[in-house]
């Protein structure tokens, strides 16, 4: 069976929101957005590629994945996910065609990302949407963490983990970078 990895940029409190840019995610007032940029080491980069390396699929609500794409479709040469199945899971998206080879999830989300599991191929990978990623967490959906954490707290914002479940997480991996970051990656058990 394939393995859902979530990669998130993450801080010391939780915080996933609007890692890249003060106008990326403002929902509930978030005055905090691109808080990522002053901590960037192209180490950074050389992890998504070893994360990339191993998956051929992309699974994103509906915001990140509209993000990605208003980023990317202009300039697939320059799409890291540029050959990579896309899936977004939406209830209101009418049509997929703003990102090439994307397909709507509806419906029972939960259900449909089992079968998304169960089919043949590489990793799926996910990143940003947090509504979408404590869902999977809270069904047992996802297998692994890969987290660039950040130092820093935030105190506000979209958090990755859902409240009241509780998570085993087996590290795997860890290292320090320059600029403060600490890359981990985890299982979950």
């Amino acid at each position: 069976m394939r393995k859902i990895i979530v990669h998130e940029f993450i801080t010391l409190d939780g915080v996933i929101q609007a890692p890249g840019s003060p106008t990326e995610d403002t929902d509930g007032g978030f005055t905090h957005g691109g808080w990522t940029v002053p901590y960037w080491h192209d180490d950074i980069g050389a992890h998504f590629g070893q994360i990339f390396a191993d998956a051929d699929t992309l699974l994103l609500g509906r915001k990140t994945w509209q993000t990605h794409g208003e980023a990317f479709e202009p300039n697939p040469d320059e799409d890291p996910f540029n050959g990579f199945k896309k899936f977004v899971v939406s209830s209101t998206l009418k049509s997929a065609d703003a990102w090439r080879d994307s397909t709507i999830i509806r419906g029972n989300v939960i259900e449909e990302v089992r079968k998304l599991k169960g089919q043949p191929g590489k990793n799926i990978i996910m990143d940003g949407s947090s509504v979408l990623v404590q869902a999977l967490i809270e069904n047992d959906l996802v297998d692994e963490l890969s987290l660039h954490v950040y130092p820093l707290v935030l105190g506000m914002g979209k958090r990755m983990f859902p409240d009241g479940k509780r998570v085993n997480l087996n590290l795997i991996e860890s290292s320090a970078l320059p600029t403060g970051v600490v890359y981990q990656r985890f299982q979950l058990t």
